[in-house]
C-alpha cells in the first residue's frame, strides 16, 4: 500500500499552537534529562508546520553522553520523540506530530539520505528501471520521498517495518492506487513537503 495522500487526521496548527507543544515537549525532555542525569541545552522551534524540539551539547563532554539517546540507526532517540508526543497530546488533548533532534543526528542524516536519493534518481532516469532503497524508518524515507518529488519522480514505501523501504520510479510506473495512507501516519507523503517530515505512527508516507 503506498502513502501519498494526505489522511484528514490533523487540521493546521496555529504557529501559536505548535510553539505550545514545544513549549511542553520542552518541559519534559527538562525532566527527562534530569532523570537519566545527562546534561543539554533545549532548543524549540517550528518547522515544517510542526514543532521541532532539539537537544544539544551545552559543554563539552555533553555529546558522547547525549550520543547514547540517539542510539544505533536513530532507534532510541525515535522512541523518545515518542513519548515527548504522547507527553503533548496528554496535556494537549490532541495528537503531536512533534519532531526531535539530538546532537544534529537528523540534520546530519537528512543531508546523507538527500545524497542516496539523489543518487537513485539520477539511476532511474538514466536505466528507467525502478530502484530500492535500503529500509528506512519514517523520517528517513519522508526526506527521501521528498528529493525524489522534487525532481518529478514517483516513490513509494513497500514492505513491513522493519524492512519497509522506498522504491523510486519514473512517473510511468506510478501505481493506480496512490490515494491511501499507511497506518502508520502521514510523515511520508509523496508530495515534497507535503504536510511533515515524518513519521511513522506519525510519520507517514512511510
Amino acid at each position: 500500500m503506498s502513502e501519498h495522500a494526505q489522511h484528514p487526521k490533523h487540521q493546521a496548527s496555529s504557529v501559536k499552537d505548535l510553539e505550545e507543544e514545544g513549549e511542553i515537549g520542552a518541559d519534559y525532555l527538562e525532566e527527562f534529562l534530569d532523570i537519566v542525569d545527562l546534561g543539554g541545552d533545549i532548543d524549540i522551534d517550528v518547522d515544517h508546520g510542526r514543532a521541532s524540539v532539539a537537544i544539544i551539547a551545552s559543554e563539552a563532554g555533553d555529546e558522547r553522553e547525549l550520543a547514547d539517546l540517539v542510539g544505533r540507526d536513530g532507534e532510541v532517540l525515535e522512541a523518545i520523540q515518542e513519548l515527548t508526543r504522547l507527553a503533548v497530546q496528554a496535556r494537549t488533548g490532541n495528537r503531536s506530530r512533534l519532531m526531535l533532534d539530538i546532537n544534529g543526528y537528523r540534520a546530519a542524516r537528512r543531508a546523507e539520505l538527500t545524497k542516496v536519493a539523489a543518487e537513485a534518481v539520477n539511476k532511474v532516469k538514466a536505466t528507467g528501471e525502478p530502484v530500492a532503497l535500503e529500509p528506512m524508518n519514517p523520517f528517513e524515507r519522508k526526506v527521501c520521498h521528498d528529493v525524489v518529488a522534487a525532481a518529478g519522480l514517483f516513490s513509494e514505501s513497500e514492505g513491513t517495518e522493519p524492512h519497509r523501504h522506498v522504491v523510486v520510479m519514473l512517473p510511468d510506473d506510478e501505481p493506480e492506487d496512490v490515494d491511501e495512507v499507511d497506518g502508520s501516519d502521514e510523515v511520508e507523503q509523496g508530495a515534497p513537503d507535503a504536510g511533515a517530515a515524518d513519521e511513522a505512527t506519525d510519520d507517514e508516507q512511510a
